[in-house]
Order: structure tokens, then sequence, then C-alpha cells
């Protein structure tokens, strides 16, 4: 720091907003200008597509030098009404963070797919870095391409590309935020791969609202605050039990012990194979008591003789009954043939 008496204003963020806030880079100790079409920014762009490609996660970081004047020591700094430069910063680097998935987890998605589920990638990342991670797990099946894949395949502009021909889509946030009601459904309803990028808590709730119109049964993962009214919104919201908010666990209906979307799966599954046993169950009592109770309703309408007794019908039932309907509720199921 040149000066002892000068604070030191340090923000980290996502890189392209955090420099859109800087004028100058931090070269080999020294400051340097940087106007918008410098050799530096295009090294940026560079930077930030090969990292996220990775599936990696970038921070920008930049910081400023406050006039000592101005800002003297013990100067109540106001985050609320910022009375701070936030603008005309120093640009100071990037930093990538890999967070892998579980290694479980692309198992579980391709269960969710075969099993007819539908899974969403909703997160504040950059698209780059979402849609590495989303092919990464299995979200974004293996030749499946997004707009972008075919207009950098083909070397043409983004636009020119025919949304309608992908099966995948990488929506960010600024363009959810500006999409219809109508233009969400028609997004929703002709992909079936869909990652939203760059998304606010608002823009979840907005998404699982868009599901609901459709007549999707819609579940919902979220650990924070800000997720809360999306868990609440949900069919059914599933917080997160070991990194989860108090307030999110409040508004969920279900949650997670070891915040782990297999878990889900295997929920689901252990769910459809008590559901799909019931019905059999119920089935085989249908079938097997109808038979028996119809002679004595022909009895006591028509006056027909019995052709079985009470004592035969009970041994029946204890004898080739009993032992098929205690069968049944304990048979497995695979998650497929729901």
């Amino acid at each position: 720091m040149p000066d002892e008496d000068q604070h030191l204003l340090v923000m980290k963020g996502a890189p392209e907003r955090i420099l859109d806030r800087c004028t100058s880079i931090l070269l080999n100790g020294e400051i340097v200008d940087m106007p918008a079409d410098s050799e530096q920014r295009v090294k940026f762009e560079a930077a930030y597509l090969e990292l996220g490609g990775m599936g990696e996660r970038v921070l920008g970081f930049c910081h400023s030098f406050l006039d000592a004047k101005e800002y003297p020591k013990g100067y109540a700094f106001d985050n609320e009404n910022v009375n701070f430069p936030l603008e005309g910063l120093t640009f100071v680097g990037l930093m990538a963070m890999i967070d892998p998935p579980r290694a479980n987890v692309p198992e579980a998605v391709a269960k969710c797919k075969s099993a007819g589920i539908k899974v969403i990638m909703v997160t504040g990342d950059h698209p780059i870095t979402a849609a590495a991670i989303a092919k990464n797990v299995g979200i974004i099946s293996d030749g499946s391409n997004t707009v972008d894949d075919i207009a950098k395949d083909m070397g043409i502009p983004v636009e020119e590309v025919d949304p309608s021909k992908v099966n995948a889509a990488v929506v960010h946030g600024s363009k959810l935020k500006e999409m219809t009601a109508e233009d969400l459904d028609a997004l929703l309803s002709n992909h079936e791969e869909i990652v939203f990028a760059r998304t606010s808590p608002q823009q979840k709730l907005i998404i699982v609202e868009a599901f609901q119109r459709s007549g999707q049964i819609v579940a919902v993962t979220g650990d924070g605050v800000n997720d809360s009214p999306a868990l609440k919104k949900a069919d059914i919201g599933i917080a997160m039990g070991i990194a989860g908010s108090d307030v999110s666990k409040e508004a969920a209906d279900m949650i997670l012990l070891d915040d782990n979307f297999a878990s889900i799966v295997t929920g689901v599954e252990e769910g459809r194979l008590i559901f799909d046993n019931l019905k059999k169950s119920i089935a085989y009592t249908l079938t097997s008591n109808i038979p028996e109770i119809s002679p004595f309703l022909f009895f006591i309408v028509l006056s027909i003789p019995l052709p079985l007794g009470t004592v035969t019908i009970l041994f029946i039932d204890l004898g080739t009954d009993l032992w098929p309907a205690i069968s049944l509720p304990t048979r497995r199921l695979n998650l497929t043939s729901c």
C-alpha cells in the first residue's frame, strides 16, 4: 500500500461484472490503463472462456486505493447507502476453483431421465461454466448441442441458429428477464435439456411457476434463504440438511440429510416401489375376494345354495391367498419400469 493512511477497497465477484467496473489493470506490480478495446480485455475473455469451459468456477478480483483526505482513518463506510467508489477500479486477476460433482451424480441423473424425470439446472454460474458442468453430469447428454455449440461448429453468429432445431438450451438470466410467460413456456416445451445460468432467486420462482403452468409436478432443491419462495411454491421443496439455512428448511417439504442429489433419486425409487406394490396388492386382494363373496351374494339375492362353506373359504384364504399377498409388498422394482 503506497500510504499507511489509505484504505484499500477490494472487490470480488462475477469476472465480467468486475471487469466492467475497472478502468485499469495491475501488471507486474504497476497499474496500467485498460481502455475498452485493449489487448488485456481480449486476453481476459480468452482466459475466462478456457477456464469456464473446463467446468471451473471463476472469480474476478479488483481493488482501489482510496484517497486519504476524502476517506480518512475512522471513516464510516456504509454498505446500504454506498458512500465509496464502485467504478474506476483496478483489475487484479482471475481465480478458478473446481467444485467437482459427486461421483454418483451422473448415474443418478441418468436414472432420472430413464424414469421420465426432467432434470433442470438453475445456477448463478456463468453460462459457459454451467454448460460444462451440465455436460459432465449428464444433464446435457452427449451428442446434444446448444445454439452456442452449433454456431461455433458452423462458424456463424449465434443469432443465425434456429433455437427450435436444438434439443438443449443454456439460458442466461438477463435473457430470461426479457422473456414473456409465453416465451418461457415455449422454451420449456421445445427443449428437453435446459440449463439456466446467472439467475436470481426470483427467476428460480418464475421457472417453477412456468413448469407448473404446463401441468408438471415440480421438485426444487435449495439451501439459501433466497431459495425459500421457490421451495415453498414447488410441489415438493427439498432443502439441504447440512448446508441449508433454517429458513429454507422451514419452507421445504423435505430435508435431505446428506445433501446428495443421488439420495433424491433413491427416495423416488422407493416411493414408486411402494406405490406400485400397493396397487398390485389391492388388485390381488380384489381379484381373490370377489369370487369368494359372489356365492354369498347369489345366496342372499337368488337363494342359490352355497357351493362353499365359511370354513372352506377360510382354508382357501389361509392356504392359497396369504402367501402371495405377503410376497407382493416385498417385491423389488426397477425405477425404469415405473
